[in-house]
């Protein structure tokens, strides 16, 4: 069970990644932009990894409290809840 949280992991900060790029690529054309109600989604189902890191890589939403504050803190989140799941059950790893 642990290898497909993993990869459920592993595609959503991909995908987190990427949508940081397409917004930050969209916002420099002048073209229609990614809703930040969707960014903020992809990192609360997971992908807040992905997203900081594209965040950094692109300079991309890093003057908006909304996501300098609120991203990382997901990504908190997450890293307890999988380090709690690790802990109680041993089945991650």
């Amino acid at each position: 069970m642990g290898k497909y949280l993993l990869i459920y992991l592993l595609i959503l900060n991909t995908i987190g990644f990427f949508i940081c790029w397409w917004d930050k690529r969209c916002a420099k054309k002048g073209k229609w932009r990614v809703p930040e109600q969707t960014l903020i989604f992809n990192a609360l189902c997971g992908g807040a990894l992905g997203f900081y890191i594209g965040m950094r890589v692109f300079h991309h939403k890093t003057k908006h409290p909304k996501f300098t504050v609120g991203i990382p803190f997901i990504l908190i989140l997450w890293v307890a809840a999988i380090t709690v799941i690790q802990w109680k059950t041993g089945w991650l790893f």
